[in-house]
Formats: structure tokens, C-alpha cells, sequence
């Protein structure tokens, strides 16, 4: 609902605890109700939404991910909550293993009160429709906020920004921003590192972001001798001056839907270089704004990587062509208005 405060009014239930996030929501004002869901099948959490639900009067849920779903559709039927639902999935697990026990209750019971299914890929809309049995779901894409990511300036004002952050002038460097988690596959990248570092000793690459797989990926980074060739950023909140001031970003995930930092990175001028899996191809053309590397390829990625630090220009021109395809395809203003069409269509039902 971001962007249409001043026609909807907005509430946010939290199934579990409230969050950086949730503070984030309460300090700016927009009601947040947590749940506290218990382990397992809380029945209790679909009544307690089934009476705010109703207490609030609210006409349309909007559930992210398919347990929100769940509960959305728990309380209508248990409880004859009125209101009507909007279902969007963001990503799929790898290996995409879907019960079948779920995919029954999907396709005879609670697809039915999925009013309307998203995803925000066509990666993840098939999914839905061929594995989870939601058969109408659609393609809603995710979008970036443009005028939070400017375009990249000119090379005195990268120096400055590089400057700024705390990063040398004159070197070539790479970036991923994301969780140090299996999913994302930090090892693969590393590894292909080594073909980087190999024949360019002073290029840096950045790994933002902190999780469950730091240690094991610092350790690697001693094992081939990159210490001082790859950095640790641990979270950071100035991501969009980091990605002006690099020159590729990189992502070598096992398993994409859509990821927004890739959108953020190709608005911000940057070519990126990633596993060819899940909804990633959707939104890089391999060749034009960057380049698509098989899953677990720690060769072919290093490869690329090089081939774009080594030559400015083609990174120049394949990063403008990254930030005209988000200007075309994943500007959020436009992803905002399909979202309002549905909204506006689910709360005149």
C-alpha cells in the first residue's frame, strides 16, 4: 500500500513478533497488530484475525507469502470473515518440494479464497498456478523507487561518493548485498573470486549484508587467500550510495524470484552478474544488461565479473541499458497502480 496512504487506510498484522520493520510502520504512524502466532497450526491466530478483521472493518487483506495466506483464508472459513483477499507470493524455496497434502487443500479448498493470486515474477505466477494449485494466479512484478535511486554520476562524483564510504579511487570493484545465507550461495561467488583476483590483485569485492553463513564464508576467503581482497560489510543502510560507487553487482543465488536489490543495483548503472535461476533472466538480458551464469558455475562467474571490470566501457553501456529496462519495466509508480486496480476492485466485491 505504500504510496497510497491518502486513499487507503492502512494496517499491518504481524503473525509473529513485531520487528525492525514493524517498529519502523509504528513510528510512522500506521497501526501495526501483532499475533503472536504460537508453533504449529494456531488455530487461534485465524479467530483473532477473523475479530480484528471485523472490529476494523477492514474490506481487503493483502497476504504476502502463502502463510499469511493461509491464516487470511483460515479465518474467512472458520469464521466468516468477510473480508476478501489478495494473495502475493515473493519467492519459492529450492528445492521447490510442495507437500501433497498442501497442494490438495490448495486446489479444493483454499485457492478459493485467494480472490485474486499475484506473484512477482512469471517464475513464481507458474509455480503457483502448476505446483500450489492456485490456477488464476498472475505476473504483478516488483518495482524500485526511482527517485530514491538517481542515476550515476559522473566520475568525479563516484571519487567523491567512493570517498565518502570509505573506498579507494582508481580500482575496479564488485558487490553483493544480501543475506549471508545458503540461499544465496556467497561460497560460489568467492570461489569465483579467485579468477578476478587472479588477474586483477586490485580489484575489491563488497559482501553487504550479514547472516548464518558469515563465518564459514570468511573462512573461505583465508583458505584461497582473498582476505584482503574481499570485504565484509555487515548491514548497511546507505545501499544506494554503495551501488553508484561500485562497478558490478554480482548475485549467485541457488534460487531468485525477484529480487529488489538486483532492481536497485540496474537502476543505480550497475551490470550485474547472476545464477541463471528463478525470475533472475526475467530481469536481465543476458548480453545487454548484464550476464546469466549456470547455478553453482564459480568458473563462469568469475569469468564475467572480469570480462566487465576489465573493460570500463562495456560496463558503462551495460549499466545504462540496466537503468533504462527498470525505467521501462520496475518503476514502482507503475506497479502501485495495478496494485490499487485490484484493491479497488477487491473492495467493491
Amino acid at each position: 500500500s505504500r504510496g497510497l496512504g491518502d486513499v487507503y487506510k492502512r494496517q499491518v498484522f504481524c503473525l509473529d513478533g513485531l520487528g525492525e520493520l514493524g517498529q519502523k510502520l509504528l513510528d510512522a504512524g500506521i497501526p501495526v497488530i501483532v499475533l503472536n502466532r504460537k508453533s504449529g497450526l494456531d488455530r487461534d491466530v485465524a479467530k483473532r484475525l477473523a475479530k480484528e478483521v471485523k472490529s476494523r472493518q477492514i474490506e481487503v487483506l493483502h497476504a504476502h507469502q502463502y502463510t499469511p495466506f493461509f491464516y487470511s483464508a483460515l479465518s474467512r472459513m472458520l469464521h466468516r470473515s468477510k473480508t476478501n483477499i489478495l494473495f502475493t507470493e515473493h519467492g519459492r524455496h529450492y528445492p521447490d518440494i510442495v507437500s501433497t497434502k498442501r497442494r490438495m487443500a490448495n486446489r479444493l479448498v483454499l485457492q478459493r479464497y485467494a480472490d485474486i493470486s499475484t506473484a512477482c515474477c512469471n517464475f513464481s505466477a507458474k509455480a503457483l498456478r502448476e505446483i500450489e494449485g492456485f490456477p488464476k494466479a498472475i505476473t504483478l512484478p516488483n518495482g524500485v523507487d526511482l527517485r530514491s535511486l538517481p542515476k550515476r554520476g559522473t566520475q568525479t562524483q563516484t571519487n567523491q561518493l567512493r570517498q565518502k564510504l570509505g573506498m579507494q579511487t582508481g580500482i575496479p570493484y564488485a558487490a553483493c548485498i544480501a543475506r549471508i545465507h545458503p540461499v544465496k550461495d556467497h561460497e560460489t561467488l568467492i570461489r569465483g573470486w579467485q579468477v578476478v583476483n587472479k588477474s586483477l590483485p586490485t580489484a575489491k569485492l563488497l559482501l553487504v549484508g550479514d547472516g548464518e553463513c558469515r563465518e564459514k564464508c570468511e573462512a573461505l576467503c583465508r583458505k584461497l587467500d582473498l582476505k584482503d581482497s574481499v570485504e565484509f560489510w555487515g548491514i548497511r543502510h546507505d545501499v544506494p550510495d554503495i551501488l553508484r560507487a561500485i562497478d558490478v553487482f554480482a548475485l549467485t543465488s541457488v534460487s531468485e524470484a525477484a529480487s529488489l536489490t538486483l532492481l536497485e543495483a540496474m537502476a543505480s548503472g550497475c551490470p550485474a552478474v547472476l545464477t541463471d535461476v528463478g525470475g533472475n533472466a526475467e530481469h536481465v538480458t543476458h548480453g545487454i544488461e548484464g550476464f546469466l551464469a549456470p547455478r553453482s558455475d564459480s568458473q563462469t562467474i568469475g569469468e564475467r565479473i572480469l570480462e566487465l571490470l576489465s573493460s570500463p566501457n562495456h560496463c558503462e553501456v551495460m549499466g545504462a541499458a540496466a537503468r533504462k529496462r527498470v525505467e521501462r519495466d520496475f518503476d514502482l509508480t507503475g506497479v502501485i497502480e495495478q496494485y490499487a486496480a485490484h484493491f479497488q476492485k477487491l473492495a467493491k466485491c
